[in-house]
């Protein structure tokens, strides 16, 4: 799946058709806005990402915007959306919105998957919400920050 416009492109990819490029991009990003903006220090590289689906928007050749697509039994029993990050200079532009809508129709459409679980920092919950995510838990820290875990249940009309 690519987009393009104006030198900006989406890419859904897997792991194993990353190119060491992007990889690397993906991985600065996460970098940069979960350690050093947030200012926590956690383990980002989780052995997860081998078998997600990575969602990213590249403006030029820089990573700008992404997030990963876990299957079944690897974070939760269900599909789930998670890292994801915008960059800051490009947050406020309907990015994320974009960037969700595009996962759950994946999820959805591409892999016939009707539940999806992520958890998102609280202060996001609005956002979540407008997509259909209800809040699944009490609150609850991970990393220092405060986080709910989300579930978005499709029904299906067939």
């Amino acid at each position: 799946m690519t987009h393009s416009g104006d030198n900006i492109n989406w890419n859904l990819k897997k792991f194993s058709e990353l190119s060491l490029d992007e990889l690397y991009g993906i991985l600065k990003l996460r970098s940069e806005v979960f350690v050093v903006e947030q200012d926590c220090v956690y383990q980002d590289l989780d052995d997860k990402d081998q078998c997600a689906y990575h969602l990213f928007l590249k403006k030029d050749n820089d990573v700008v915007a992404v997030l990963r697509i876990l299957p079944k039994g690897v974070s939760y029993d269900e599909m789930a959306i998670g890292r994801v990050i915008v960059k800051k200079q490009y947050r406020g532009n309907g990015i994320s919105r974009e960037m969700i809508n595009k996962a759950i129709d994946f999820i959805i459409n591409d892999l016939d998957n009707d539940k999806i679980r992520l958890s998102g920092q609280a202060y996001l919950r609005e956002f979540y919400e407008s997509f259909g995510f209800r809040k699944v838990s009490d609150v609850y820290l991970e990393d220092g920050i405060d986080h709910f875990e989300f579930l978005l249940e499709v029904k299906n009309e067939h």
